[in-house]
């Protein structure tokens, strides 16, 4: 079952694809796709798979597209059809056109329309996993703790704006392209951070979003192998997701990296993403990806915590912050610092970044000086931010996580005073 549910995630897009640049329609071919998914994967296992997979989904999928037409005139009792319509005899022969016959294959220009800048980044993350990553809506509303309606709400609300909007299935020219490929690589990261660290939830990782979003990446990289952050991102992916296994105990608990039995870390994906980003920062320019799938290699190459490069890691986010400045990365830096200089280095970069407040109230901000101050020695002030970290997140994993460290920490006998103890 898994094998065909891989091929139907795979065959997907291209499916997709084929419908709306055969019939100029992404809200009717994306809904007909999904219903010719569904009946594959209830015939192909026990039937087996068809010799065409793919033809046999756009076949399958263009019969639904014109059973929708033909509906939709019995509905409104329409006899003549409006000039705006597709005719339903050419959805009724789906013969294959000349790109269709070659294996044409649309997933980028697919991409591109899902992750439109028009959308909000959560329309965009759930269009893209349904229609390009090929998650039913009921997956993506679980990985998403939302109830089913509600993310089948947002995803017609998205495919209604891409029809709305009259965009052109086609792929951005140069000048709409460095925009619009932000925008993609936006939402695979987002996708892929949901995935590596949920941010509600029981479970500390959701791995069929992190295993999407690497698959979508590299299929991204495939068809631009020279841009530099794509591949960068997909470096930065692999480098990360490489620890997985590491990142949790026998009973689901986090481990922190400081923490992790490195011998658990993925070899193969930690080379492979060593040799995409040494092999893409020389061709430049260098942007924010391809800089912190730098800092992962990095983490990853030091046989332990204690050999980690803390000058080089910090003297990369100090180039981050410069190249795409942002609170997190200045949470990292202050981490950064902290190892480099001492904890005080640390507080003095957190200071500066509390004074704006871009990160009032955030977990994670909690976390880091709880960190930095336990470093200190300031360890009542430890338990305190550990404490307002623990409450402040959904992640019932970090909370536990963080809870346990302030209990440890508050159980620890009270370092000796200064001076002599006795006679």
């Amino acid at each position: 079952m898994g094998t065909v549910n891989d091929l139907l995630r795979e065959l997907a897009p291209q499916v997709v694809g084929v419908l709306t640049r055969r019939h100029g329609d992404f809200y009717a071919a994306e809904d007909a796709v999904q219903e010719a998914l569904l009946a594959a994967a209830t015939q192909w296992p026990a039937e087996g798979v068809p010799d065409s997979p793919r033809g046999w989904l756009v076949q399958v999928a263009s019969r639904r597209m014109a059973d929708q037409v033909r509906n939709e005139q019995a509905r409104r009792r329409r006899e003549d059809r409006s000039a705006r319509q597709v005719p339903a005899d050419r959805l009724a022969a789906p013969a294959a056109d000349e790109e269709d016959r070659a294996g044409h294959d649309d997933t980028l220009t697919l991409l591109f329309l899902c992750c439109h800048p028009s959308l909000s980044p959560a329309s965009a993350i759930a269009l893209t996993l349904r229609s390009v990553g090929g998650l039913s809506t009921a997956e993506i509303a679980g990985a998403f703790l939302v109830p089913e309606p509600t993310m089948g709400q947002r995803i017609s609300r998205a495919k209604q704006r891409i029809r709305s909007s009259g965009l052109p299935f086609r792929l951005p020219d140069r000048q709409e392209r460095p925009g619009r490929l932000d925008a993609v690589l936006h939402v695979l990261y987002l996708i892929f951070n949901e995935g590596y660290t949920s941010s509600a939830g029981p479970d500390l990782q959701r791995v069929e979003l992190t295993r999407e979003a690497i698959r979508l990446t590299r299929a991204l990289h495939a068809l631009l192998p020279g841009d530099g952050e794509v591949a960068g991102l997909l470096a930065l992916m692999l480098l990360t997701h490489a620890r997985s296994a590491a990142r949790t105990g026998p009973d689901g608990e986090l481990v922190p990296l400081a923490e992790q039995d490195r011998t658990r870390w993925d070899a193969a994906l930690v080379a492979e993403g060593v040799a995409l980003i040494t092999a893409a920062l020389p061709r430049g320019p260098v942007g924010p990806y391809q800089l912190q799938a730098a800092i992962a290699a990095v983490h990853d190459e030091a046989p332990t915590a204690d050999t980690t490069d803390w000058p080089q890691i910090l003297a990369l986010y100090e180039v981050l912050e410069s190249v795409s400045a942002n609170p997190v990365v200045t949470l990292n830096r202050a981490v950064a610092a902290s190892m480099v200089h001492g904890p005080a280095a640390g507080l003095a970069v957190l200071a500066e970044l509390e004074s704006d407040g871009r990160l009032a109230g955030h977990h994670r901000l909690y976390v880091v000086r709880a960190h930095l101050l336990e470093q200190a020695g300031d360890r009542a002030g430890a338990v305190e931010n550990y404490r307002a970290a623990a409450n402040r997140t959904a992640s019932l994993p970090e909370r536990h996580h963080l809870t346990l460290r302030a209990a440890r920490l508050a159980a620890e006998d009270p370092p000796p005073a200064d001076g002599p103890s006795g006679p």
